[in-house]
């Protein structure tokens, strides 16, 4: 098959899809790689090293689309790439249809087989390939709320760990799933008061005994929330609904309580976020203020650190991308159910409940468009 990989072309979006490790790989399958000039310059990768790896340097996407059978993204395809996406033609990446309906309908419009990394299951309904990205973007929530609580950053002025004396900031963490974790970690071994919220009491129970003793597992309801979020100093969300849009659990109402100068995290806003206040922001405008609690909101969080992101993004979807090219999305879907979950729109048809029920869409079973 010939593989394409593309530069990412999202703001301040610096991951690369593949590594020259993995075209080395692939290569050595039998594949063609073609990867866009500068792909993965953002990453420490430069165009030599992909081509000793054996890959070919192509000039520009329009090339990587008219020529490969898959292209692989780290990001969702831009709007300007939308009419370049040919019918059949995969493309492996995350997309978060659920809360991008202007890409869905370009999608089924294109007619080509979305493959996404977030709704790929693995054993115990696990998401091994959004995994990486979340222990990632958990890590970082944690250092980003710290980063932003100091006064010089619009915060209110205070350290999360607090000092000999002086109490520690509370950080209350809405999630207790991957990101959650990860964001209530980092939290806790800087010092500060955690509460991590989640639905299940098995969850909790286990987050109990394995979780540092300044971590209060507790669990969530809206009146838990609201009345947390008036103690809170940071409010990092870290909600998933597999595929579909993540639910609002703090409202402007519940804004309206929180201490001035108080830090929100949405990690979900890949899927729209789940606070109500949220709305996407990029690392180069990282911040708005609103109610006067200061709102972190960027949609994608671990292009920040390319370095680590690549590296573990590479390690969890080429056993991926090698299957789909040595045996094509069908035959793998086929075998794989967990791979087929990862269909969300095929040939035209949407293919993923969540996605077709957010914007009101035929939905497809999968199962008819692989024949």
């Amino acid at each position: 098959m010939i593989v394409g990989i593309l530069k990412e072309i999202k703001v301040e979006e610096n991951r690369v899809s593949m590594t020259p490790a993995g075209v080395e790989v692939m290569v050595s399958h039998g594949h063609t790689l073609l990867v866009e000039a500068g792909a993965g310059a953002g990453s420490g990768f430069e165009d030599d090293a992909y081509r000793r790896a054996g890959a070919e340097i192509v000039a520009t996407p329009a090339e990587i689309y008219r020529r490969c059978e898959m292209v692989m993204h780290v990001k969702e395809p831009q709007p300007s790439e939308y009419d370049l996406i040919r019918e059949g033609q995969i493309v492996f990446t995350y997309f978060h249809f659920a809360a991008a309906e202007g890409l869905t309908r370009a999608f089924i419009k294109s007619k080509g087989v979305a493959v996404a990394y977030e709704t790929i299951t693995g054993a115990g309904n696990s998401l091994p390939l959004l995994t990486p990205m979340s222990e990632v973007a958990g890590r970082m929530a944690a250092q980003q709320a710290a980063k932003y609580a100091e006064r010089a950053q619009g915060g209110r002025g205070i350290l999360l760990g607090g000092v000999p004396g002086v109490a520690p900031a509370t950080v209350v963490v809405i999630g207790g799933g991957v990101v959650g974790t990860h964001a209530a970690q980092m939290a806790c071994g800087m010092g500060a008061k955690v509460y991590l919220l989640d639905m299940s009491l098995e969850r909790l129970r286990h987050l109990s005994e394995v979780m540092p003793k300044n971590c209060f597992p507790v669990m969530s309801s809206p009146a838990t929330i609201r009345e947390l979020v008036k103690e809170a100093d940071v409010v990092i969300g870290a909600v998933l609904v597999h595929g579909a849009k993540a639910p609002k659990l703090v409202t402007r109402d519940m804004l309206k309580t929180m201490k001035p100068g108080a830090v929100l995290v949405d990690v979900a806003i890949d899927q729209g976020g789940c606070f109500e206040t949220s709305r996407p922001t990029t690392h180069r405008e990282p911040t708005y203020l609103e109610e006067g609690v200061l709102h972190y909101c960027v949609a994608n969080m671990p292009g920040a650190v390319p370095l680590t992101s690549t590296a573990a993004l590479t390690n969890a979807t080429l056993p991926y991308a090698v299957a789909l090219a040595d045996r094509g999305w069908r035959e793998v879907a086929r075998q794989n159910p967990g791979v087929k979950e990862g269909v969300n729109i095929a040939l035209g048809q949407v293919t993923y409940r969540g996605v077709a029920e957010a914007f009101g869409l035929d939905y497809t079973p999968v199962d008819e468009v692989l024949g």
